[in-house]
């Protein structure tokens, strides 16, 4: 098997971490792990298979060398590192939302449109989509490539881990101050974030939707390569440190049972079906954390309209959500491209 430089970008924040714990468990053939920060991580060491790999700071000839890059730093960063690093022939895999809606760029699960890798020519980009489309849109490919979604309403439970290592810090502050009848301090959300729901996730747009429900609707259309399905979402922060949790509700042109949606699921790749009401079995946050699938339960026809379906996705959003689906592209990358 050949094996390739890797750079990770962003390497010491909380995706950065899990790609390179990713690449590892999944023995991805690196010849060479390039780690890359800001100056602030100057000489942190983060250990891969074993010996420890000095981060370097990022600069225009990072990527001398490198054949897959993997960005995860904030999209002002990509937007400017990742031309550089594809005219260096390195292939880019981005997690930000800078190039994701780009309409030559590709934007790809695994799972559901492998074969929009092969757009990577274009730029030498393949970005990442947004963790809750990532699992939202794991669980439904197979449903809509038997019954067709016309449909999906979407309301988001998702973890503060997607906002970083800060976030994780200030719900772990917060809940420890309230513990203790100490006063909440308020950084990183506008609002107490412990023991609260925030029905905000990024900024307020215009149409009165937030920048993280108009991702779903939008990349939801463009990784189906159908701008024909109705999508919308409301997304919430919830005082969960890992793994969103998804309610979503669709309808297909062609009816599809509930026992015909857990069959199919079943065998899909990527997904474990956790539904057996009986026993109190449905997809938890907490069981989620860690692993690769997305767990998919509490399926159920919607009795309010003739053909509707009514389900509750959970992933591990640093994982499946960022991590994972970054590493995959590259196996499919090397697979069958490089």
């Amino acid at each position: 098997m050949s094996s390739y430089n890797v750079a990770v970008v962003g390497a010491t924040g909380a995706v950065g971490n899990e790609m390179i714990k990713v690449l590892e468990e999944r023995n991805f053939p690196v010849r060479e792990l390039t780690l890359l920060a800001s100056e602030r991580s100057l000489g942190v060491e983060i250990d891969f298979h074993g010996k420890p790999v000095p981060v370097k700071v990022l600069n225009e000839d990072s990527f001398a060398g490198m054949q897959i890059g993997l960005f995860s730093a904030g999209g002002s960063v990509s937007e400017r590192y990742a031309p550089i690093a594809a005219a260096a022939g390195c292939v880019v895999i981005d997690n930000t939302s800078a190039f994701r809606m780009a309409p030559d760029v590709p934007l790809v699960v695994p799972e559901v449109n492998p074969e929009a890798i092969a757009q990577y020519r274009k730029q030498g980009i393949i970005a990442n989509p947004n963790c809750s489309t990532i699992q939202m849109v794991v669980a439904l490919k197979p449903i809509h490539d038997v019954a067709r979604i016309k449909r999906i309403v979407v309301s988001t439970y998702q973890a503060v881990s997607g906002t970083g290592k800060k976030a994780i810090k200030e719900l772990a502050d917060q809940t420890r101050a309230l513990m203790n009848f100490q006063e909440v301090q308020v950084q990183v959300y506008p609002h107490q974030i412990a023991f609260n729901c925030l029905p905000q996730i990024d900024v307020f747009l215009d149409n009165g939707y937030t920048k993280e429900e108009m991702k779903m609707v939008n990349e939801t259309k463009k990784i189906f390569n159908d701008q024909s399905v109705a999508v919308t979402a409301t997304t919430v922060r919830v005082p969960v440190f890992y793994g969103h949790s998804e309610s979503v509700n669709i309808e297909t042109e062609k009816k599809i049972t509930a026992d015909e949606v857990r069959k199919l699921l079943t065998g899909a790749p990527g997904v474990r079906v956790v539904d057996n009401p009986a026993e109190k079995a449905y997809p938890l946050a907490i069981n989620a954390a860690g692993q690769d699938d997305t767990l998919v339960g509490r399926i159920r026809e919607d009795e309010s309209i003739p053909n509707g379906i009514n389900m509750w996705i959970v992933a591990d959003n640093i994982r499946k959500g960022a991590a994972l689906n970054a590493v995959q592209i590259a196996e499919v990358l090397i697979r069958d491209y490089l």
